[in-house]
């Protein structure tokens, strides 16, 4: 054993009280993300093993508003064993009652489930005339085994309450609870009428020795242009894979910068620790060992510690998603895989690494480069700068880290952006430090004495101001910034949002009972507004003549991804802005012309004149682009990012939609005057919709608050590593003005003065850097209005300012209490 490990583990025969602080910031930031990496990485593995259950089948194959010709079911057919399942809204009630409720209505066939086992509770089956029901429809409507409900014109009796449901993780959000059907009595109920809003599903079990990605090829080019959308069981559930990894990939970002906080926590730790060894070093040093040793023997100790942080951090990490199946199980889109997830782990275990060679590289090189003569009276030396192999070292390991970074990202552009604020922000609280300091050293000395020691204690020398002013600076500002988009997000929804909303959007009007059921609503509610728009759907097929299948778009091209809603329209629509082109006459007659949303047209690269194909009920429909326009998507309207003019449309079957704005008292009324004229239309109550976001919202900002509080975590462990490492100076500051005079009390005031300030500038900076970031991100990637509620946003960065001056007076409250007698020994 070389003679730098023996010593080391020499040294470390003693414990770490000086490196607790090296281990409490890395496993706070390692734990954070191997934990965010595995339970990402958990759940999308969880979406990949459970792919044939989640989809349903090892390929899906789904079409709009229509269900497969016989020739196409054949081709299906001819691939493996294949189930139809169809999948739409409705009004459900019991029979007899007025009250009914917007569900996601299911009918499968005697085929369903292909994979998986679907239970009704008390062991029920699916039998003609019944339907199985969600646990939370039976409590609204107070429906038991045997009760009959009302779903269109069919009436059905109900078999008992939905037990396991294979399929449903990967069917999305849904606006109501489910009804499962047999999909022979689906007819019965009338919702199946030309132009209805509905999605046929054949699902395929494919032989043992197919491939499902070779197999939707095929069916692709057998008849590419019939609107079939596909997938596979590798991505039973896109959306929410989507969601998954995008969360994933922010929440790291969040726990990025936390294990950044802890570095700068890390450099104080070891300048802390080194600090309290300067005898020892010098000692050393005056024995005859030579910089390297010194430097490879403190090396080694802060490397032993490093990994262990590092492990425990990872077995925390690693921990993550059994712990959240354990306490919030039903919050998980599907049961996460709950085996070790050795990529983020290790990705975790490197950013930890490499963090701690960036951050105790620098107070370790100035320890080992000081002269003995220097380190004995090293409380009143500069330290030395370290030599250009150590900072590029450091470099490197920065560099390493934006590497992984980005290379892991699936948004590269974000992260580049995110990692790109993040240096700036560091190097803007970098100058700000330097700036306190040096405006603090060249400030008018203050007439009272306790002014000006707290004054003076800002840019003495070992001052911690840079420290704190980079480690709490980054904290708070995260955290302001979070929230300040929160307090949006939850304005918007209680406060904007109501107050535009309509009461109602109805969905499913009959084409051929437009007027009827505008009489219907004026006599429910005299004087109710009502605007009504033409509803069809249909998905992209071709942009400029080249099928979508065949496109390399980037991932804002959303408007390629599945169905569109499509409408046509004479005059320009409300909440729009025209952005190029020209709107056509209300009484154009002329090949088919298209107004296309701004933003879908910039993610293509379509301009004026450029041909579009959509498929409508299976007729492939081309118009040109005429013009593009800006959509405000919170007006709460009928917003289409494809609008036809008018004579392309009208002879297709289709129905029509409604937004419906009725006085209060006045809701119940309409709702079952609908329900009784048009028992097949669909009637949307607005503020369900409204709840059902905002509780998403909030899981959503739950889950970013808990990355977030390990940032602050970080950044308080980082604040006890500044007050560690100035620990000394401070001790023998507090002895020597005890010696000229000073009280405990006075000394007590001027440090209380001087956290006071550095959280005061921490505090304002942390606001106006938070509001800016917010502001950016909420107006410009949100696309929403700018209403904060500040009350909770000052409120966060004043609790950071307060927890500031509190820690600091607990972390000097030893050297307040230091005897004069007992330190000058130490000398």
């Amino acid at each position: 054993m070389n003679l730098p490990l023996r010593l080391a583990l020499r040294e470390l025969r003693g414990g770490l009280v000086g490196l607790r602080l090296l281990a409490i910031c890395l496993i706070l930031g390692v734990a954070a993300l191997a934990g965010v990496g595995s339970l990402a990485s958990a759940i999308t593995q969880g979406l990949s093993e459970r792919g044939q259950l989640i989809l349903g089948g090892d390929v899906e194959a789904s079409l709009t508003s229509r269900p497969a010709s016989p020739q196409e079911r054949a081709r299906l057919d001819a691939t493996g064993v294949v189930s139809e399942t169809v999948r739409l809204r409705a009004m459900a009630g019991r029979e007899g009652n007025d009250e009914r409720l917007l569900v996601e209505l299911k009918a499968v066939d005697a085929k369903w489930p292909l994979y998986g086992r679907f239970t009704i509770a008390g062991g029920s089956t699916l039998a003609p005339g019944s339907a199985a029901i969600d646990p939370a429809l039976a409590d609204r409507l107070k429906l038991a085994r045997g009760d009959r409900i009302s779903i269109g014109n069919a009436v059905f009796t109900v078999a008992g309450i939905i037990g396991q449901e294979p399929d449903k993780a990967g069917e999305g959000l849904g606006f109501g609870p489910g009804i499962i059907v047999p999909l022979a009595d689906l007819a019965a109920t009338g919702l199946l009428e030309p132009g209805s809003l509905y999605r046929s599903h054949y699902r395929i079990r494919l032989p043992a020795n197919a491939a499902p990605a070779e197999v939707v090829k095929g069916l692709e080019k057998a008849a590419p242009d019939v609107g079939f959308q596909y997938q596979d069981r590798s991505n039973g559930a896109p959306g929410t894979r989507r969601f998954v990894d995008r969360l994933g990939q922010f929440l790291t970002l969040v726990g990025l910068t936390a294990l950044v906080v802890a570095g700068v926590g890390v450099a104080g730790g070891v300048s802390a620790y080194l600090g309290g060894k300067t005898k020892t070093i010098a000692t050393l040093k005056t024995l005859g060992a030579d910089t390297a040793t010194i430097r490879a023997t403190y090396l080694w100790q802060i490397g032993l510690v490093t990994i262990g942080a590092v492990i425990i951090g990872l077995a925390i990490g690693a921990a993550t998603p059994w712990i959240v199946v354990q306490f919030a199980a039903d919050s998980l889109p599907v049961p996460p895989s709950l085996r070790p997830q050795w990529m983020a782990l290790v990705t975790a275990g490197a950013y930890g690494l490499l963090i701690a060679l960036a951050f105790a590289l620098w107070p370790l090189a100035q320890a080992a480069r000081m002269p003995a003569a220097r380190l004995f009276r090293s409380i009143t030396e500069r330290r030395d700068r370290p030599g250009a192999a150590t900072i590029a070292t450091m470099a490197g390991a920065g560099l390493t880290i934006v590497g992984i970074t980005v290379l892991n990202a699936t948004d590269r552009l974000f992260v580049l952006g995110f990692v790109g604020a993040a240096l700036g922000l560091i190097a803007l609280l970098w100058a700000l430090a330097a700036l306190v300091r040096w405006a603090a050293a060249r400030a008018p000395r203050p007439k009272g004495t306790l002014a000006r020691l707290a004054l003076s204690n800002l840019h003495r020398p070992g001052a911690q101001t840079r420290q704190l002013i980079v480690a709490l600076g980054l904290g708070l500002t995260l955290f302001s910034t979070l929230a300040v988009i929160e307090t949006n997000f939850s304005g918007q929804i209680n406060r904007t949002l109501p107050d535009r909303a309509p009461s109602f959007f109805v969905i499913d009007i009959p084409n051929e009972d437009l007027q009827r059921f505008q009489g219907v609503v004026e006599k429910a509610s005299p004087g109710a507004g009502q605007t009504l728009v033409p509803s069809l759907r249909g998905p992209v097929t071709a942009v400029k003549g080249i099928p979508v299948s065949e496109l390399n778009t980037s991932p804002d091209a959303w408007i390629l991804r599945g169905d569109r809603g499509l409408s046509y329209a004479a005059y320009f629509p409300p909440n729009n802005v025209l952005v190029s082109g020209k709107w056509w006459p209300k009484d154009y007659a002329g090949p088919p012309l298209i107004s296309l949303d701004d933003e879908a047209a910039k993610a293509l690269n379509l301009k004026i004149g450029d041909a579009i194909t959509v498929s409508v009920l299976g007729v492939e429909v081309t118009g040109t682009i005429a013009n593009t326009r800006k959509i405000d998507w919170q007006s709460l309207g009928f917003n289409f990012a494809i609008l036809f003019a008018p004579g392309t449309l009208e002879a297709a079957p289709h129905s029509w939609m409604a937004t419906l704005s009725v006085p209060a008292a006045g809701e119940k009324g309409v709702q079952a005057a609908i329900g009784r004229s048009f028992p097949t239309t669909s009637v949307v109550r607005v503020k369900d919709v409204l709840g059902q976001v905002g509780e998403l919202l909030q899981q959503l900002g739950s889950a970013i608050r808990a990355a977030a509080s390990v940032t602050v975590a970080a950044g308080i462990a980082v604040l006890i590593g500044a007050l560690a490492a100035g620990a000394r100076a401070r001790t023998y500051d507090s002895v020597l003005l005890k010696m000229l005079g000073a009280t405990r009390r006075q000394v007590a005031l001027a440090t209380l003065a001087e956290y006071g300030a550095l959280a005061a500038i921490v505090a304002v900076l942390a606001l106006v850097l938070g509001a800016g970031a917010g502001w950016y991100t909420v107006t410009q990637v949100f696309k929403l209005e700018w209403a904060p509620e500040w009350l909770p946003v000052v409120a966060t960065v004043v609790v950071g300012g307060v927890v500031t001056v509190v820690l600091g007076l607990v972390g000097s409250w030893r050297a307040l209490s230091a005897r004069p007698n007992v330190v000058f020994r130490d000398l």
